[in-house]
């Protein structure tokens, strides 16, 4: 049987910061734009508060222990389309990221790392 590969994954520093998060503030959402600057790393709000459209891919509902519900993880298509060969892993870095992230306060930014994957 032949192992799927997830398209997104969080290491267990995302993870961590993800439970935090989720205790704060309820349920949670990822979009990866296709932005400049901040706009190029994975930002986490709210559930439902960044609308997704038909411009955005839903990559993946991620399953963290300790929450309970699937934080979705959305990526707007025309950055799917550069990025669509790799598998994303979310970490967690040292420094400021976006004011609109929830993670801000936190003095740590959510990054994304990436590997390519078989075609």
């Amino acid at each position: 049987m032949e192992e799927v590969v997830p398209r997104v994954e969080l290491t267990p520093r995302a993870a961590e910061l993800v439970r935090k998060l989720r205790a704060e503030h309820g349920p949670l959402m990822f979009h990866q734009s296709g932005g400049c600057c901040d706009g190029s790393a994975p930002m986490c709000y709210p559930d439902g508060e960044f609308r997704t459209g038909g411009s955005d891919v839903l990559l993946a509902e991620l399953t963290v222990d300790g929450v309970a519900e699937p934080v979705t993880f959305w990526m707007s298509r025309s950055q799917y389309q550069a990025w669509s060969h790799t598998r994303l892993i979310v970490d967690v870095v040292p420094g400021r990221g976006s004011g609109f992230s929830l993670e801000a306060p936190e003095g740590v930014r959510f990054l994304t790392r990436s590997r390519v994957v078989d075609a």
